[in-house]
């Protein structure tokens, strides 16, 4: 029996991102699986419907067929509530799931048969980097983080020898030297930008001042990673440390982003609005924590805000800014997972609760949630 695996559109406001790409589908047909794509699926990424049809897919303009018959679901973003019961009892659904603040779309999943993947749960291992969507998508929004705060300044980046003077290079403070930041820092880098930088974790120092930036030195105390390479949760004493620390370094800065997110839990507010207010005229802030709650007092999830002179953009889903790489970025990540999973006898993936690797990222098999951090 043929595998049939369903690309839906994406139905999140803004989402321009596609979980699939012609490439993407090749790839997917020479498994031997059946391809169904929903009219219109990639065309914001600038892919039009006869792209995938050349690679071998079948388009569909029915949506509840789409789903009712596809024994794998694949997109970007988690399903709406009212689409879970539309997908066949067995059926696998691999998307982002927000699974921390999803209770009742987990429970909906487990009640209607589904088998879901969490792609923010693939763990970080050699194994999984083929897989690893949370770091392709980063790297992207890191640049552009950059590039977008870059068009709201009133300043250029690079340094400028001209005939009328020497225009001086802009200097830019990233918090947070995660996947997205050091990407900010590297971006920023190329582009010509004075570049200084801060995580809370000491041990990417060295990473940060190998991309040519200046590591602020803030004495934290104690503080630590995940074994995932995540930061830990700072205490309240830490924080408010960190918040003196970085204020020199903010006022003195043309443009500041911010990338600190704690897994699975509201994003720290770094920037208070007294720091804010200590930041010159013309200034930009680019949150790029907003959608989970931001780390800049002031920021507005979706708009540009005004606050003393000082711009701070909450643009959410940078990523899906530049949807093309995207799009190409996440569909090879879906690609690798299903590829490392897919049984070649049978044409079909092979799901395996015991398996050490899917056990991590799995949250709901046969009618229950099973994965043990969300059980309960």
């Amino acid at each position: 029996m043929t595998t049939r695996i369903a690309f839906p559109r994406e139905s999140h406001p803004g989402e321009t991102r596609s979980a699939a790409s012609p490439a993407s589908v090749k790839r997917l047909v020479k498994l031997g699986a059946e391809v169904l794509i929903e009219s219109g699926l990639a065309e914001a990424a600038g892919h039009p419907d006869q792209e995938f049809i050349d690679a071998g897919a079948t388009i569909s303009p029915d949506r509840a067929t789409l789903l009712a018959t596809a024994d794998l679901v694949l997109r970007v973003r988690k399903p709406p509530a009212s689409e879970v019961r539309q997908m066949k009892p067995g059926a696998v659904h691999l998307s982002f799931l927000d699974p921390f603040n999803e209770k009742s779309l987990l429970a909906d999943l487990a009640s209607a048969g589904v088998s879901a993947i969490s792609m923010e749960m693939i763990p970080r291992t050699t194994r999984a980097q083929k897989m690893d969507a949370l770091t392709s998508q980063a790297n992207l929004a890191g640049y552009m983080a950059v590039v977008w705060g870059a068009a709201h300044m009133q300043k250029i980046l690079p340094m400028m020898s001209t005939a009328a003077g020497t225009l001086l290079p802009a200097k830019v403070f990233v918090i947070g030297a995660g996947v997205a930041g050091l990407q900010a820092i590297a971006t920023a880098r190329r582009l010509g930008a004075k570049v200084e930088a801060f995580d809370t974790r000491p041990v990417v120092a060295e990473q940060v001042r190998s991309l040519g930036a200046r590591f602020v030195e803030i004495d934290l105390g104690e503080s630590e990673q995940t074994e995932q390479g995540y930061a830990k949760e700072l205490t309240p004493a830490q924080i408010e440390l960190q918040r003196q620390g970085m204020m020199k370094a903010c006022a003195g800065a043309d443009l500041v982003i911010t990338t600190a997110q704690v897994f699975g839990r509201p994003a720290p507010r770094i920037l208070t609005a007294d720091m804010v207010a200590a930041m010159r005229p013309g200034s930009v802030i680019v949150d790029m924590a907003v959608e989970s709650g931001g780390n800049v007092e002031g920021s507005v999830c979706g708009e540009t805000a005004q606050i003393g002179g000082v711009t701070i953009l909450g643009q959410p889903n940078l990523a899906a800014r530049i949807p093309r790489n995207a799009t190409q970025v996440y569909s090879t990540n879906l690609l690798g997972f299903i590829e490392d999973f897919w049984d070649a006898e049978s044409s079909t993936l092979r799901i395996d609760p015991a398996d050490e690797f899917l056990a991590q990222c799995l949250i709901t098999h046969a009618g229950a949630i099973c994965h043990p951090r969300f059980k309960d």
